[in-house]
């Protein structure tokens, strides 16, 4: 990746703190609220190292509820991550707002925490990519987007959108298409949401399931 500022594009993680009852809530009913928190945690841990190892630019942690838990301090022994609170609204209000305050004028890659097999070099990819279009998207297999890099701001690619559904993903190829705007897709990745992906998640990192049963909270 050139290491000219001018091409640099920063990484905007959304994240929620791991804590019990806030974050992973589908999954609570199969981990147990502190066990679903757990994963949470790791989760984080996996998508900040992911991001500041991809190097595409500056790396900002957008932290829900705020920026105070430990686990989001701890973030920063990756790198020079930048901690900031996620503002008010719906997910695509929360998005637009980490596109809006991007510091890199080349475009803005923007990820939650839910994607345990989203890798450095995929991001750097779709960095790559976004030289060539307006937009890049990584698809979930739930019809959803792990990933979505855009070289500006722009409110209406996110208003109006059926978030956590299986329409968001074609939902937002009608918006790009109306917006005349041209965009490029990856190959699908999967997500860490329901008892299923779970499942998927242990069989792919085994440890995981020891790490969770040592913390005493699955």
């Amino acid at each position: 990746m050139n290491a000219d500022n001018s091409t640099r594009i920063e990484l905007a993680i959304l994240a929620k703190a791991p804590l019990p009852g806030l974050c992973k809530t589908r999954l609570i009913p199969h981990l147990g609220a502190a066990g679903a928190a757990a994963l949470q945690g790791w989760l984080l841990q996996r998508t900040v190292a992911t991001a500041v190892t991809a190097d595409i630019g500056p790396v900002s942690l957008w932290c829900a509820p705020d920026e105070t838990h430990p686990d989001f301090q701890r973030c920063r022994a990756f790198g020079d991550v930048r901690l900031l609170p996620q503002p008010q609204g719906d997910l695509g209000a929360r998005m637009h707002a980490a596109v809006a305050a991007s510091r890199t004028p080349a475009g803005t890659l923007v990820i939650g925490t839910d994607c345990p097999v989203l890798t450095p070099d995929l991001i750097r990819q779709v960095a790559d990519a976004l030289d060539r279009h307006d937009a890049v998207l990584v698809p979930a297999e739930d019809g959803g987007y792990v990933l979505i890099a855009l070289r500006r701001a722009d409110p209406r690619l996110f208003e109006a959108i059926d978030w956590s559904t299986d329409r968001v993903m074609a939902q937002t190829r009608q918006r790009l298409r109306a917006l005349g705007l041209d965009w490029y897709e990856t190959a699908a990745l999967w997500d860490v949401d329901r008892p299923a992906d779970f499942e998927r998640l242990t069989a792919r990192f085994p440890a995981l399931r020891s790490v969770l049963a040592s913390s005493g909270q699955a």
